[in-house]
């Protein structure tokens, strides 16, 4: 097979590994952005870089959820967010709920919490949320390339970082 037949080639095993992992990709990235629809682009970006990639099909669990997390934290980064925000946040101002403060409070609360995330070192966030999208500190491990024993202390070393984080961005509003 020539060099551009196999750069066009589609991995065997992809459809297998998407079928696995679908889930979980698109939770991790959901758990970042708060949008379902936006995690599910996050979660064709990754498939598409996997499907290119020479990752095992066994490691492809650890692989696909750093790059979600990545990705996801990217875009939250990037400000691509901005507009989608203000979308959502004019289109259920529209909507008559029980107490619409608490839900302004609730949007305004997640947007911090999601600005402070993007503020921390990339290996902070990405174990921080990988952990709280449900991966046991073996997998986090494994997916970081970290010892089993450190992922306990940079999750908490995270979860300090980001009150930090917060309180500083409270101070300052």
């Amino acid at each position: 097979m020539s060099a551009s037949a196999t750069r066009g080639a589609v991995r065997s095993d992809l459809e297998e590994v998407f079928r696995r992992e679908y889930g979980r990709v698109v939770g991790v990235a959901a758990r970042v952005l708060g949008s379902r629809d936006q995690a599910e682009d996050v979660a064709q970006e990754v498939f598409l870089s996997f499907g290119r990639s020479s990752v095992p099909a066994g490691e492809a669990g650890g692989w696909l959820s750093v790059a979600a997390a990545h990705t996801a934290l990217n875009l939250l980064r990037s400000g691509r967010r901005r507009a989608s925000r203000e979308e959502t946040v004019a289109s259920t101002a529209d909507v008559v709920t029980p107490d619409v403060a608490d839900t302004v409070l609730t949007l305004e609360d997640r947007s911090r919490v999601r600005a402070a995330l993007a503020r921390l070192p990339a290996k902070q966030a990405t174990a921080l949320v990988l952990r709280h999208s449900g991966l046991s500190y073996a997998e986090v491990a494994t997916a970081l390339d970290l010892s089993p024993g450190s992922v306990g202390t940079t999750v908490r070393r995270a979860e300090s970082a980001l009150r930090e984080e917060l309180n500083r961005h409270a101070s300052s509003d």
